[in-house]
């Protein structure tokens, strides 16, 4: 129990897939202008980033690993990814309109999203078994889901900010981003992983 904590607690803060491992930076910068749409962003992100990793772990546990075929990992991954992604949202629109409304582009960006593809390397690197997956994949969406907040938060408060010309927009986006960076690096040595 105390394992699967460090777990979480590791991918939120400590190795953050936006802030420490720049994991996800397209929809943290493209997203981030309002707090309504990076939540949204990141519930999306968080459900497939645990439907993915399951996938991905059950694929490379029963097919790729016994077969000796881990030269396809990321092929495989990317296939299973995007189809993952494409039955969810189909189902998402038969079943549950308005959650398929609410939910609007987020779905197929997540697509491209290369936390969903790191995610699933990263827990074949680690050996993870498939409780620690899905912690794993829990935790590093909710760390997606902090960053991108946290982001959407402060670039609302800079609508009030006198920002030099050269600065505005992706300039001061950045810089943010950076200085966010540097705040989540004070978290490293809580755990080590």
């Amino acid at each position: 129990m105390a394992e699967l904590a460090l777990i979480f607690v590791g991918s939120v803060l400590v190795n953050n897939f936006v802030l420490v491992r720049f994991l996800g930076i397209c929809p943290f910068l493209g997203v981030s202008r309002e707090i309504d749409t990076a939540m949204g962003m990141g519930m999306a992100t968080t459900f497939v980033l645990v439907l993915s990793g399951v996938a991905t772990w059950l694929l490379d546990y029963y097919i790729l690993a016994p077969f000796g075929l881990p030269f396809l990992q990321n092929v495989a991954f990317i296939l299973i990814i995007a189809s993952l992604v494409q039955l969810v949202e189909m189902f998402l629109q038969k079943t549950s309109p308005a959650l398929y409304r609410a939910l609007g582009i987020f779905l197929p960006l997540i697509t491209t999203n290369c936390a969903i593809l790191g995610l699933a390397i990263l827990t074949v690197q680690r050996d993870y078994t498939l409780i620690q997956t899905i912690v794993f994949a829990l935790g590093a969406g909710v760390g997606f889901t902090l960053a991108l907040t946290m982001m959407a938060g402060i670039r609302q408060q800079l609508q009030f900010a006198d920002i030099p010309k050269p600065l505005e927009g992706a300039g001061i986006a950045l810089i943010i981003a950076g200085l966010m960076s540097m705040a989540f690096m004070g978290f490293s040595g809580m755990i080590a992983m």
